[in-house]
């Protein structure tokens, strides 16, 4: 194992950028095998989901494993929508035919792999969402973690707002969709892993609907915003899948995502011992 007392302290920052977030497994994949714990991990969206198991205790492996039973056969996704029943189904369906609560779709996928509390998790863990009316930055790090995580993930269209102590939730992503800021305080070393991605064509171009319109603005938005965040600071190890033709919500593609992402597991490793062992014959 690399890391114990007399190893620097690495943060771990997964952004979001939904399905393409599947690719922060071969990057945890990659700690795993150098034997390196993050020191602190922060998430939002999907690297929330991610941040909460692999700070669970969960190995990336065990996540790979998770996300393949969840998302490769989509009759498995389907049953599990069904298994809600009636009642629940209208809940999760109140605002929309396609809002969901995100809640009842952490409860109904996640849940039982994740403790309640932040307070319970192997790692210290900050998740990040945005105060809708409020227009600004909200983290989560002590507390009930299943609310926390439904509203960093509530992309706005897929998912209604979360209200949590009278205000509205949203996607961390709309103002930090890469969180690695904030890590430096507490850490020697970050590493960021950005999976936003870019809107994807249709063979026909002009034919783009109202939610690739809506995804593809929220990616153009959180690309501009990490942009900026890159200008003013640097992590010291910046992962980001290849542009693919991943859309948002192409979850029941896991399989494909991690093989096209497989590559990312050997990158991080390099990176990581090459940081370690430049940090070692520095102090010599």
């Amino acid at each position: 194992m690399l890391q114990n007392a007399s190893h620097p302290k690495i943060g771990l920052a997964l952004g979001g950028g939904g399905a393409r977030g599947l690719a922060h497994i071969p990057v945890l994949e990659a700690f795993d095998d150098l034997g390196i714990r993050p020191h602190k991990i922060a998430g939002t969206s999907i690297g929330a989901i991610f941040g909460a198991g692999y700070a669970a205790g969960h190995s990336g492996e065990d996540l790979r494993a998770i996300a393949l039973d969840l998302f490769a056969d989509s009759n498995k996704v389907l049953s599990r929508f069904w298994k809600l029943g009636p009642k629940r189904i209208r809940d999760l369906f109140r605002a929309g035919p396609v809002q969901f609560d995100p809640v009842g779709v952490l409860e109904a996928f996640v849940a039982e792999h994740l403790p309640p509390r932040f307070e319970d998790l192997d790692v210290p863990l900050r998740i990040l969402a945005t105060d809708y009316f409020g227009c600004t930055e909200v983290d989560f790090e002590t507390g009930p973690l299943l609310p926390a995580i439904a509203a960093s993930i509530s992309i706005p269209a897929v998912f209604r707002p979360v209200r949590h102590q009278g205000r509205f939730l949203i996607d961390g992503g709309v103002v930090n969709p890469l969180p690695f800021d904030g890590l430096r305080e507490e850490c020697d070393f970050v590493v960021a892993v950005d999976v936003v991605g870019a809107p994807v064509p249709r063979s026909n171009p002009a034919d783009i609907s109202m939610l690739d319109s809506i995804f593809g603005s929220s990616q153009i938005l959180m690309q501009t915003i990490t942009a900026q965040k890159l200008k003013l600071d640097q992590p010291d190890i910046l992962i980001r899948p290849q542009h693919d033709n991943t859309r948002v919500l192409d979850f029941l593609k896991a399989g494909a995502i991690l093989e096209k992402s497989e590559t990312l597991r050997g990158v991080t490793r390099a990176r990581l011992t090459e940081l370690l062992n430049t940090t070692s014959d520095s102090i010599k």
